[in-house]
């Protein structure tokens, strides 16, 4: 099974998601191709992204946002967009099945850099979450 997480910037929640799923495959010994990519990709990964996943022992340093067309898309068996812009600017998988996971996008929170960390963390749990549900279904 072949599983795509699409955001608009691929900087934070699809990057963490795709991060998690990797995890839990090899946890869950799952055989599955995990890939993330943006619409519109980002220019790097939101160092707040790394950080929160940094302190769940998963180092997402070396990732970096990579747009639709630099994975196998078309070959995808589940697509989740997680952001409504991605949901409305995915082109459609004939054959796969589509899921949205509509999170707000902590980048775009405002406070100190604590509160900001602390959305991060929030939304992170919260993929986790999902994330590991839908991989333990697979």
């Amino acid at each position: 099974m072949k599983i795509g997480f699409i955001c608009t910037g691929n900087s934070a929640r699809s990057q963490m998601a795709e991060a998690y799923a990797k995890y839990f495959a090899k946890l869950y010994g799952k055989q599955v191709e995990i890939y993330s990519a943006g619409s519109q990709p980002a220019e790097r990964v939101n160092p707040y992204a790394i950080r929160v996943m940094e302190e769940e022992g998963i180092d997402m340093s070396a990732h970096y946002p990579k747009s639709i067309e630099d994975i196998p898309y078309q070959g995808l068996d589940l697509v989740i967009t997680l952001c409504g812009d991605a949901k409305e600017t995915c082109p459609v998988v004939p054959g796969a099945k589509m899921e949205h996971w509509g999170l707000p996008d902590p980048a775009k929170h405002e406070g100190s850099e604590e509160e900001k960390l602390e959305f991060f963390r929030k939304i992170r749990d919260e993929i986790k979450r999902r994330v590991e549900e839908l991989i333990k279904g697979v």
